[in-house]
């Protein structure tokens, strides 16, 4: 079991910048592929970002030139960089954890989730 708990959410006002961090229990995180996901209200979840095993990093269009996924293996912590934030990026940010992942952009292929932290980005 791998549990996974985010932080650094909040509120920002547009064009700020916010760094989630995703903290992991239970196993080593160096073992998992992690991926950010976010929902908004009456939306679908969205992917976000990706990050392999090796460091390999996959991006949602929307956030591609903004956000940045890194880990920290040692640490068992992965983040999420986001700049210039607009309103649209208001959400409820998901971390997961998985293994054996084939389309890095589907929540089905992650096996474990955090609770959410919330951004809210203002105009």
């Amino acid at each position: 079991q791998v549990q996974l708990v985010e932080s650094g959410g909040g509120s920002v006002q547009a064009g700020g910048s916010l760094r989630l961090s995703c903290a992991a229990s239970g196993r080593t995180l160096s073992n998992y592929a992690m991926g950010w996901f976010r929902q908004a209200p009456g939306k679908e979840r969205e992917f976000v970002a990706a990050i392999t095993r090796g460091g390999g990093t996959y991006y949602g269009d929307s956030v591609k030139g903004r956000f940045t996924i890194s880990r920290d293996n040692a640490k068992n912590t992965v983040y999420l960089q986001m700049n210039n934030l607009t309103p649209e990026d208001t959400a409820v940010y998901y971390c997961a954890a998985g293994r054996g992942i084939y389309d890095y952009t589907r929540d089905s292929e992650y096996d474990y989730w955090g609770q959410g932290t919330q951004v809210t980005v203002s105009s």
